[in-house]
């Protein structure tokens, strides 16, 4: 067991005095799973297949079926049960998580993404694993560092990388201000503090370093740990970030009750850490050599200073780079349009964003067909404007996905929370997967979760328990014969096999009713009912992809193609569709616009030819 009260205490040559899991030399070619640790595994389940592949008989919680759908709420007594376990700690593990290493494997996802996992305040409600109370412990509750490591040594084992989401904006709510959880006020006097929070909660201990021979209880539940972080100085103390919040506020306020660290202060190249930014330098750079990690996602950059991020990201590259990940991914979630982040991210040093410009909304209104198609896909095109080649696009920058709690705006709700939507869920992951970016799904999604609501809503345990999805309790859902689960790894190892889908030039393409008249899919009023096609160019090879955004009827389109790689009267394969019966199926090459195809795409559904 870990031990450490001081950054000091830590041997970093002992530590890093070995050979290291090399990281990947395309994350492009990555397909990352984000889970809530809490919410995906407690280990119990019964009936899943191993890691090896083999059926587990032990387990006391057996599968989910149709018929376990809403029996958690059926009186509004066991409703509101159902609701407040939801709010709660649901019972996650890290060997839970272990031994579903082999369904993500079988899944077709390459990345496991976990959320934060470091020790949470005491006695509080911080499942998203985001008050941490002590950088260099793991949450009991999730199990120990221990496991931490062996999860990632399992996640090696069976070819998938690690990311860990790591938060650097804030602590736990450690301590109590006199007048309760003020709101943010500029100027440079902070809100007074009652004190440290100890092991029950109470503000008794006092607001400074903590002196263990007076009281030995501070550890290891009270106050903040390592004791580096102790120092009234760590806190920028200006209470919490209000909704009409500005830039600055945003930086120095906490998030509700959680405790803001103050970074250091200047621009650019000439900004000037504080101890607590070194600290957290010294703590994550711990973590990725103790646990052999791949990557961290940082929580939103938009919280964070961006002289803080570039000092972050310089310090812990250099650190990965002298131990053999030279390639060690950094993400985070930057807001505003696609040439602002891209600027952004070349100034703070970060790899990848995720939710550029409202993605994940103008994701799902495509796919729905209540979005101009080119609302997403020029998300991605090459520009002049902000320095890029004409065949550089980006498709390593940019983190792709639906269903993220962290970003579905003010009501939170999954893509199949809509019961009309959900059978356009196959064509979500179609688009997802073979368009440029980085992949990321979120867990549940293989299974059709439908939460709606409130953030809690929309992070169901996969493990079922007292907050099942499909307000069900005591039923888990790690069901690899779903057909959602099997239809997915079918467009995952499709992309896997096809350099084309992960690194192709991309482009929206026209298409025609009659074969005469052919303009790009376009939204005519509300909603859009059309195949909405795009090709991936690589090394004189296409791959054509289409999506049906109409869910009740067939579509059928002339879709233009390359005319330089396609002689008339050739043909195109269909590798995939969500009608299994339309596979191997053959579309001829024909002079119409250039050169075009015929594609009929089933409802709501998605295809692939080559």
């Amino acid at each position: 067991m870990l031990q450490y009260r001081q950054i000091n205490e830590i041997n970093f040559e002992a530590l890093t005095n070995r050979t290291f899991h090399p990281s990947p030399g395309a994350w492009e070619d990555q397909v990352l799973y984000f889970l809530l640790l809490d919410r995906f595994s407690d280990g119990h389940e019964q009936g899943f297949l191993s890691n090896a592949g083999e059926i587990v008989h032990s387990g006391t919680t057996p599968v989910f079926a149709p018929s376990d759908a809403e029996n958690a709420v059926q009186t509004a007594s066991e409703a509101e049960t159902w609701r407040v376990a939801g709010r709660r700690f649901a019972g996650g593990t890290l060997k839970g998580l272990q031994s579903k290493m082999g369904y993500l494997k079988r899944l077709g996802v390459t990345v496991v993404r976990i959320s934060p996992v470091l020790k949470q305040a005491h006695a509080q409600e911080t499942y998203t694993g985001d008050g941490i109370q002590n950088f260099l412990d793991v949450e009991p509750r999730f199990g120990t560092p221990e496991a931490f490591r062996e999860v990632v040594e399992t996640a090696h084992t069976y070819g998938l990388y690690v990311i860990l989401d790591i938060i650097l904006n804030h602590v736990g709510d450690v301590f109590v201000y006199q007048s309760g959880q003020p709101n943010y006020h500029q100027g440079d006097l902070p809100h007074p503090v009652m004190g440290y929070r100890d092991q029950h909660g109470n503000p008794s201990l006092p607001f400074k370093p903590v002196d263990l021979t007076k009281r030995p209880d501070a550890w290891p539940d009270g106050a903040v740990w390592p004791a580096d972080f102790q120092e009234p100085s760590t806190f920028s103390q200006k209470g919490a970030i209000r909704a009409s919040a500005t830039a600055s506020e945003r930086i120095e306020g906490d998030v509700a009750s959680l405790k803001n660290i103050h970074h250091g202060h200047g621009c650019g190249a000439n900004y000037h850490p504080a101890p607590a930014l070194k600290a957290l330098c010294e703590v994550y750079k711990f973590w990725m050599a103790y646990a052999d990690l791949d990557g961290y996602r940082i929580d939103p950059a938009y919280l964070l200073d961006p002289g803080a991020i570039r000092y972050f990201t310089g310090v812990l590259k250099e650190f990965a780079a002298g131990i053999g990940k030279e390639n060690f991914y950094l993400i985070s979630e930057l807001t505003g349009e696609r040439q602002q982040v891209c600027e952004t991210l070349e100034q703070i040093g970060l790899d990848a964003a995720s939710g550029i410009d409202n993605l994940p909304e103008k994701f799902a209104s495509v796919v729905k067909g209540y979005r101009n198609p080119t609302d997403y896909f020029h998300l991605f095109r090459h520009s002049e404007a902000i320095g890029k080649g004409s065949h550089t696009w980006f498709r390593n920058r940019f983190v792709t996905g639906f269903d993220d709690s962290n970003s579905m705006g003010k009501d939170k709700t999954r893509f199949c929370a809509d019961p009309d939507a959900s059978p356009q869920l196959l064509a979500a992951v179609g688009l997802l997967a073979t368009t440029l970016g980085i992949p990321c799904l979120y867990y549940g999604t293989e299974q059709g979760f439908d939460g709606q609501g409130d953030e809690h809503s929309v992070r169901e345990a996969l493990f079922g328990g007292d907050f099942g999805a499909f307000r069900s309790r005591q039923r888990h859902f790690f069901r690899e014969d779903h057909p959602t689960f099997q239809a997915i790894a079918r467009i995952l190892a499709l992309r896997k096999q096809h350099l084309a889908l992960r690194r192709g030039r991309q482009y929206l393409r026209p298409i025609s009713g009659d074969g005469i008249h052919f303009g790009l899919p376009t939204l005519p009023g509300d909603p859009l009912r059309s195949v909405v096609p795009w090709s991936r160019l690589f090394n004189r090879q296409e791959i054509v992809c289409a999506i049906n955004s109409d869910p009740d009827s067939e579509q059928t389109a002339w879709v233009t193609i390359d005319h330089e790689l396609h002689r008339p009267g050739t043909l195109l394969t269909c590798l995939y569709s969500t009608l299994p019966a339309q596979v191997q199926s053959t579309t001829r090459v024909e002079v119409r616009n250039g050169r075009a195809i015929l594609l009929t795409v089933p409802p709501g559904g998605f295809v692939i030819y080559a």
